[in-house]
């Protein structure tokens, strides 16, 4: 591979020396009427190079220099607006649509001044906007944005090698992910079901202009959630001719190209292929996955007052053992355990805007559909006799939702309704050993059941703009159960305040209440007559209380200052039968999360309290440095209070992106992360033949729950880019070191089985009675982390 990379450095580098300017051509709109506004002023960001809107709002800018920049756009009557950093080409034409709103001052009042960073009147707190300089160039991340969301407050991590996404003391299940408007369900590759993580993001970063996170203070028309809503925002295509843009990463191939349709449509497609399997397999790992991803959009402009957008993303995950891998301790326990899991899937989505002469309709209607397959054998012998586990499972999601905004007299009006067709099916067996005794779970279920919601919020700047209130309500229900069928049941009320205490100091709150709907995995978990045991126990929307309150300092145009205090109640939280521990704590691993029998009986808390300092400087300088303090507990099967897995207690992180001239860039990021809490194993239920037999690996003494803590951890990522901008191509290089100085992460120790001279196991009492007899067993300690350097090459022409 890194022949060909040089091969094709030194193909491109000689084909071309001449450097060539770039041109951003746009529009200039009213974000309400989607009229164009003319002889708007627009200004590259920092600099003096500008230009005005002509008649129809259309500019263009010519004479740029290739690369990342910010566009200001002012005029007479309307707030100034900064965009977030665009990725411009010499190669490709820039395109950017850009929506402006109108302002409530007039002459000689206070002068509004635009800021670089996310304002949003229903979320003054808890709202961070991620660029794509920060995607593309992060230190450590390879362009996945699962990782670049890590160097954020209030966002936590279980390991270096999983995309889980721990926000405020929340689990990784209690997340929610928006594209264009259109919900997707799954982030990543190879996604534990039913939770967001896994190891390899989904989404291609070649799509993506800007991510909103709130980590509170979620939208109204963004339900489901409890710890953290993410909206990706996808770029603005207007190319008249094709062009391409080729990626070599650290574990994949991909290829994107955008191109005209017609007059009035653009589309911009991409399709990715790892190569992870190839690498796996020269350094004899026990496992061979495998990925493949797609992603689509297409927006056409029919009129001035309507337009419609077709998007689409979907993955094929395909997983072997590697039974010729080295024969280590660890790789033979691995391949002892862990199951072949498979999976696939897929979201489609259209969302049409209709425009009235001051407001505007939404309507998104979309399809997903997540199919999940796993299967063991004792021993890998594919055997019907040797068969432990064989799970099968779809969740399939039909969702319509309508929106109308408008702004009437500085009021900001957003209200609307949604609808949901849930379809679900699981097919599960699976040996386990519960109270002493094995058993079999061999159980089919079929659901299907609709969602509905109504919301509606209302903003509103008092005081020549001094003070902003946003008041919002939302309801959801479902006909799964009595438990869930009425509005009133899941009013989730929310309030918003910003003062202006000091010219360049906020004073900003939010509280709400959030209800997100079970996992279906646990909505359809039946136990082995086909009784849906959750819904007999009576199954409830879980909920969260948010109160967060904090300050906000603006020292200069580039420059944001926060801090932030936070506290979340949990309530009507499931609660797992079979292991008397709250399910908040689990759904960080593989495999599937829910799928078991449970009570909604469990409260939890999560507090702290967040610092976060962003800079940006004319001389190419970014800068993120976050600390983020917090606590996380649920209650036990004595209704006391117990550390989480999520309790990570300190977490801080320093990213820092810096252009050293020549098309020259270096990035750093170091990330100190406080211990979790884990569960010791338990040795006498491990060590019983019949016990282990039955999972191949430790079982947990959950009467010592999260009663250990883990060391804390910390590393240091460090990228350095160059790109190449010639006469009819661009390259650029990159080189990502994760993890400089080889920092080790502790896992919670194992069991492995001891083996004689014939590699049978060990039997410590082989003349007992077989339902007395135990393995032999050993502690495995284990860590995670490596020194991991990757080369990439992307090319676009």
């Amino acid at each position: 591979m890194y022949r060909i990379l040089t091969l094709l450095v030194l193909v491109f580098i000689t084909h071309s020396f001449v450097a060539q300017n770039a041109t951003l051509k746009g529009v200039v709109k009213d974000k309400y009427t989607n009229e164009p506004i003319p002889f708007v002023n627009i200004v590259v960001y920092g600099t003096t190079t500008g230009t005005v809107t002509d008649s129809v709002g259309r500019f263009e800018l010519q004479n740029l220099q290739p690369g990342f920049i910010q566009v200001q756009a002012s005029s007479i009557g309307y707030k100034p607006f900064i965009t977030e950093e665009l990725n411009i080409s010499q190669v490709r034409n820039n395109f950017i649509e850009i929506g402006l709103e109108t302002s409530s001052e007039t002459l000689g009042e206070v002068q509004v001044t635009a800021s670089p960073f996310a304002v949003k009147p229903e979320a003054p707190v808890s709202l961070r906007r991620i660029g794509i300089d920060q995607i593309e160039k992060s230190a450590g991340a390879n362009r996945d944005i699962s990782k670049v969301l890590q160097s954020f407050p209030g966002v936590g991590s279980a390991s270096t090698f999983r995309n889980d996404l721990f926000v405020r003391g929340g689990g990784p299940s209690e997340n929610r992910f928006f594209i264009d408007g259109i919900e997707i369900p799954n982030l990543n590759h190879f996604a534990t079901q039913g939770a967001s993580g896994g190891p390899v993001g989904i989404l291609n970063v070649d799509f993506i202009r800007e991510v909103d996170f709130y980590s509170s203070a979620f939208p109204v028309s963004k339900g489901n959630a409890l710890s953290s809503v993410f909206e990706f925002k996808q770029i603005d295509v207007q190319d008249d001719k094709p062009h391409f843009k080729g990626t070599v990463g650290a574990s994949e191939l991909s290829l994107t190209a955008t191109a005209p349709i017609s007059e009035k449509t653009e589309m911009i497609a991409s399709v990715r292929r790892s190569y992870l399997q190839f690498l796996f397999s020269a350094l004899e790992l026990p496992f061979l996955p495998t990925f493949t991803d797609f992603q689509f959009k297409t927006k056409t402009r029919i009129n001035a007052k309507n337009e419609i957008t077709f998007l689409g993303v979907g993955a094929i995950d395909k997983f072997k053992l590697n039974l010729d891998a080295e024969e280590t301790e660890e790789n033979n326990y691995i391949l002892n355990y862990l199951p072949v899991n498979n999976q696939w899937n897929y979201t489609v989505g259209m969302g049409y805007k209709h425009f009235f002469s001051e407001s505007y309709l939404s309507l998104y209607l979309s399809r997903n559909h997540l199919n999940n397959e796993a299967y063991k054998y004792q021993d890998n012998i594919e055997t019907a006799e040797n068969l432990l586990t064989d799970y099968s499972s779809d969740e399939v999601e039909n969702k319509f939702r309508l929106e109308y905004t408008a702004r009437p007299n500085n009021f900001t009006i957003n209200i609307g309704a949604g609808t949901e067709y849930v379809q679900y099916f699981n097919d599960t067996y699976n040996k386990i050993f519960r109270d002493d005794v094995p058993m079999e779970i061999n159980y089919s279920s079929e659901l299907d059941f609709f969602k509905w919601s109504v919301f509606g919020s209302v903003s509103h700047p008092f005081f020549n703009d001094r003070l902003t209130l946003s008041l919002g309500l939302r309801m959801d229900a479902n006909s799964y159960s009595s438990q869930m069928n009425n509005l009133l049941k899941q009013l989730s009320p929310r309030l918003s305040a910003s003062y202006l205490l000091l010219p360049d100091l906020y004073l900003n709150m939010n509280a709400g209440r959030y209800y997100q709907s079970p996992a279906y995995t646990t909505m359809g978990y039946r136990d082995n007559e086909g009784v849906l045991l959750n819904k007999n126990n009576g199954l409830k929307y879980l909920r969260s209380d948010h109160l967060v309150g904090g300050l906000e300092y603006r020292p200069d145009r580039k420059t944001r200052v926060t801090l932030e205090a936070f506290y979340k109640l949990y309530d009507d939280y499931p609660f797992s039968v079979q292991d008397s521990i709250s399910m908040a704590s689990k759904g960080g691993d593989f495999g599937v999360f829910g799928d078991e029998e449970v009570t909604s009986t469990s409260k939890g808390k999560a507090y702290g309290a967040e610092l976060l300092v962003r800079t940006r400087t004319t001389k190419g300088l970014n800068v993120i440095a976050a600390y983020t303090y917090v606590r996380s507990e649920f209650t036990d099967w004595e209704d006391k209070y117990v550390p989480s897995s999520w309790d990570s207690r300190h977490i801080f992180t320093f990213t820092g992106n810096k252009d050293i001239g020549k098309n020259w860039s270096l990035g750093l990021k170091w990330r100190f992360v406080g211990g979790l809490p884990y569960t010791p194993y338990d040795y006498n239920k491990s060590s019983l033949v019949q016990a282990w037999d039955a999972q191949n690996r430790q079982y947990l003494d959950y009467s010592q729950f999260n009663t250990k803590r883990l060391s804390s951890f910390h590393q240091l990522d460090a990228r350095v880019d160059k790109t190449w901008y010639l006469k009819k191509l661009t390259l650029g290089f990159y080189i990502d070191i994760q993890n400089l100085y080889n920092q080790k992460a502790a896992q919670p120790p194992e069991l492995i089985q001891q083996f004689d001279e014939n590699n049978r196991p060990i039997i410590e009492n082989p003349n007992a009675p077989f339902e007395e007899q135990r393995y032999l067993l050993k502690e495995l300690n284990n860590t995670s982390g490596t020194i991991l350097p990757t080369i990439g090459l992307m090319i676009e022409f």
